[in-house]
């Protein structure tokens, strides 16, 4: 079998998945490939599933986060997939690959941040969340895959294919919270009293997804959602690809505390690095949907943008300049934190 000279980090992120899924099975599903998580049919109803896995090094550093924090981001990513189809999580199974030189008291701490995730969750769903297995290999770095399943409850599921032109645009959570807490690290600006720069520190590496929020966004009408993991830019020109749609997003909206970082780590323009973080940064796991316009969005929501015409391929548009930077490709960069 001939191998090309081509590596993932030409072909990146989406085109990988655009050349690999049609090649496996894809089973019997109610929703398929492409979107948050799949929903498969059972005997008595539908299950939702998804996966995520965090990679030493890649994803964290073992200087910067506990194993407690790496557990409860793991969890959190998948908890957020499935909120964002309009559920609610059920099990997790947590695998991990571990050198064999890792401290056990590490992975304890992992284990004991997998069990504040689904606390978090029973919290916010009202039901328990618990862990159903996984398994265990030694390797090179330490990496954490999680998959999560869920539950509809009966209701329907939110894809990012139902975008209907004329649509409001709206977030649920904060964004670039998690992309200022990564600027810090890499400046070695790590906070040690409480404050903005403190807060962008503890979204980043434990982020609080809206969990709540994505059955409120299907009890409101929503149209089509989905989790923001990789960027604003990014995953809105993924929900316009599904729909079909050109997706408008108004000015950026940074927060006071986006700037007060920006500020702390001396850059030229902070409220232009402000908005920058929040149309590009994605691991606070912030939740984007749409509404039909008229319809009253429910707590937690705002709007930002419109859903304004058909597009065939899918665009978004901002309504500022910006350096041109989506989001985080997963074989563009070399290392995330």
């Amino acid at each position: 079998m001939h191998i090309g000279d081509q590596t993932v980090a030409e072909l990146g992120e989406d085109s990988l998945l655009a050349r690999i899924v049609p090649t496996m099975p894809a089973g019997q599903t109610l929703v398929g490939n492409g979107d948050d998580a799949a929903v498969l049919p059972t005997i008595s109803g539908s299950v939702i599933a998804c996966a995520d896995i965090l990679v030493q090094d890649r994803h964290f550093r073992t200087e910067w986060s506990t194993g407690a924090d790496v557990g409860w981001r793991a969890t959190m990513a998948n908890l957020s997939d499935i909120s964002a189809m309009g559920g609610r999580a059920t099990h997790v199974l947590v695998s991990l690959v571990l050198p064999t030189t890792t401290p056990v008291d590490w992975v304890d701490d992992l284990a004991l941040g997998v069990a504040e995730a689904c606390a978090a969750g029973r919290e916010a769903w009202g039901h328990p969340v618990g862990v159903a297995g996984g398994d265990l290999s030694s390797g090179r770095e330490i990496a954490v895959a999680v998959t999560a399943l869920g539950t509809l409850d009966g209701g329907r599921p939110l894809t990012r294919s139902g975008a209907q032109i004329g649509d409001t645009l709206a977030l649920g959570g904060t964004l670039g919270m998690s992309a200022a807490g990564l600027a810090l690290g890499k400046d070695g600006t790590i906070p040690r009293e409480e404050g903005p720069a403190a807060d962008a520190w503890r979204v980043f590496r434990r982020p609080a997804p809206p969990l709540a929020l994505g059955r409120a966004a299907a009890a409101a009408g929503a149209t089509a959602a989905m989790d923001i993991s990789d960027g604003l830019g990014r995953d809105a020109l993924r929900l316009a690809r599904a729909s079909g749609v050109h997706v408008q997003i108004g000015m950026a909206r940074p927060s006071a505390a986006l700037v007060e970082v920006a500020r702390l780590l001396d850059v030229p323009d902070a409220v232009a690095q402000a908005a920058q973080w929040w149309r590009s940064g994605g691991e606070d796991h912030a939740l984007l949907a749409t509404f039909p316009q008229g319809n009253e969005l429910p707590a937690g929501f705002t709007p930002i943008g419109a859903v304004t015409d058909v597009a065939d391929g899918g665009r978004v548009s901002f309504a500022e300049a910006s350096d041109g930077s989506l989001g985080w490709d997963h074989f563009a960069g070399v290392e995330e934190g």
